[in-house]
């Protein structure tokens, strides 16, 4: 029997890093996500065939281990294969029962991106694996890859969020997030990828839990989804910016890259890669020359990119 679960990308609008100590954030679902495609086979093999393609609809990682003993008989790449192969041994440990009948299964997950685009390739694995399961997602992103979970929240809703995890719960809320001044916002791609673990592990390393940047980082949020217009946005850009730049001590990506640029550049999720976002009062062709001159040749609109 074939299933298939979609999980949606995601990027993380404001509160970077803080959203881990309970900074509310502002997060949006993508229009691009991942499919993951689960056949059954009825036998008492307990084997995972595993096979994953990229937006161009080719193989980029294949392996197959025995779900029973962790024995891993063929892989394309070993370090992939061993964070797999960790899943499923937490996706056991969470519902021991679903796996008692010791079927063997066959996987193929597929991209609606380019893998480097940083839009959550693994916490949509992770969504889509728990949802196949039947275990909670957080638990196992917890167990895992590890991160705030805003990610994991955003894989299965239709609409922006406002995202808060405490030490004992979290917290999505559904907000309307298309603002007036939505034909200005822009999503530019740096092509830098980053590493949201050496991203944390950085900011754990500089910044013990704070209450009052935490509370902070929420009244801007707040502000971001309450900006009446584009210079109302573009004020709460800028000093969420700095705050993050010199709490973390790390350079602006519009100092970096475009120091004369008219609007604003928001960094979103872990600074110095991926996407940015950019306001806009130049034509559509006016903004997107700037940024393919500057060698950014992936701009894309707000409504091309998120759903709501």
């Amino acid at each position: 029997m074939k299933k298939t679960i979609h999980a949606n990308g995601k990027l993380l609008l404001s509160s970077e890093y803080f959203v881990l100590d309970g900074a509310k954030a502002l997060a949006l679902p993508c229009v691009f996500g991942q499919n993951l495609d689960i056949n059954s086979i009825e036998n008492d093999a307990q084997n995972i065939s595993w096979k994953s393609f990229d937006l161009e609809e080719k193989c980029w990682f294949e392996c197959s281990f025995d779900l029973k003993n962790k024995q891993i008989s063929q892989t394309s790449d070993v370090a992939v294969s061993d964070n797999l192969v960790q899943i499923f041994e937490v996706l056991q440990a969470l519902n021991p029962v679903f796996f008692e009948k010791k079927d063997s299964f066959e996987f193929e997950t597929m991209l609606e991106f380019p893998r480097n685009w940083g839009l959550g390739s693994s916490s949509t694995l992770i969504y889509a694996l728990a949802k196949w399961a039947n275990v909670d997602a957080y638990q196992l992103l917890e167990k895992t890859m590890g991160g705030s979970g805003y990610d994991i929240a955003c894989a299965g809703v239709n609409h922006p969020i406002l995202f808060e995890k405490t030490a004992h719960q979290i917290y999505v809320e559904k907000v309307d997030f298309q603002p007036a001044f939505a034909e200005q916002l822009y999503f530019v791609f740096l092509g830098k990828k980053q590493n949201s673990r050496e991203g944390i592990a950085r900011y754990r390393a500089r910044i013990d839990k704070n209450h009052v940047a935490i509370n902070y980082f929420t009244q801007l949020t707040n502000d971001f989804l309450t900006a009446k217009n584009s210079k109302d946005f573009e004020k709460t850009i800028l000093e969420h910016e700095q705050l993050i730049a010199q709490l973390l001590d790390l350079p602006r990506a519009k100092d970096l890259y475009f120091p004369d640029y008219q609007g604003e550049i928001k960094s979103l999720g872990a600074w110095g890669g991926d996407f940015v976002l950019a306001t806009s009062e130049m034509s559509d062709t006016e903004t997107k020359s700037y940024f393919k001159n500057k060698g950014f040749e992936t701009v894309l609109k707000y409504n091309e990119m998120v759903i709501f």
